[in-house]
């Protein structure tokens, strides 16, 4: 795997990897609560295929800082700055549950800086219902900063409302990917994300669940290789 780099981006000094000819139009990852660049691994093959790859670390998670503080709109602002900091611009930004509403909070914010978007099985920013509780942190030392699964679960019961308003600014083609009824995500609210994004179309990989990537990574490069194709 590419060795991990860092660069500063305002209070935090965010890693990353990077994959693929440096000419190659750019795309970069964001990852779900939990994980880390890495989590990409599976699929980045298929991707340099065509583009210059970039998994970044969101603050809180595997070797970018852990500030303590963190939200939806940090790691918005964090993607932004990092896209500022490398120089990248028109990017393919593609998240996952966590990293999928930054990707979208960011595309609604700063549209110039995304051609295409991707969210896989994005966590609605809606009220959760039933809202959810903060499980207890487990015994030992944990691979992330157990006070990001805090401010998630404060956010999913209370997001800001402009952020659901806000996803009909993207102007990116997008990408809504879900996994099917095994995911603990509501797949109608990605249906109504999906409707309420201007120029965005739904695919379902059933029996997926909530890590597409990871459980069917064939299929879900099939979908997005798809979408990324030149449109005639």
């Amino acid at each position: 795997m590419s060795d991990v780099q860092k660069v500063q981006v305002g209070e935090v000094q965010l890693a990353y990897r990077v994959w693929g000819e440096a000419d190659a139009p750019p795309a970069v990852l964001l990852h779900a609560l939990g994980e880390d660049g890495e989590d990409w691994r599976g699929v980045v093959g298929r991707l340099t295929a065509t583009h210059r790859v970039y998994a970044l670390d969101q603050r809180g998670h595997g070797h970018s800082d852990w500030p303590g503080g963190y939200g939806f709109a940090q790691w918005r602002d964090d993607a932004i700055g990092f896209l500022r900091a490398l120089g990248l611009e028109r990017v393919t930004l593609i998240g996952h549950s966590l990293g999928a509403v930054a990707a979208a909070l960011l595309a609604s914010a700063e549209p110039e800086l995304v051609e295409r978007l991707i969210l896989e099985e994005a966590v609605p920013p809606l009220p959760a219902d039933p809202p959810q509780v903060v499980p207890e942190m487990p015994p030992g030392l944990q691979s992330f900063d157990w006070r990001a699964k805090t401010a998630v679960v404060a956010e999913r019961n209370a997001p800001d409302p402009l952020w659901w308003d806000g996803l009909a600014r993207i102007t990116a083609p997008t990408l809504v990917i879900g996994g099917g009824p095994t995911s603990h995500i509501p797949q109608g609210r990605l249906a109504e994300m999906a409707d309420r994004i201007p120029d965005a179309r739904l695919v379902t990989v059933d029996g997926a669940g909530h890590l597409v990537h990871e459980e069917r990574p064939g299929e879900f490069l099939a979908a997005v290789n798809t979408f990324l194709a030149p449109r005639t």
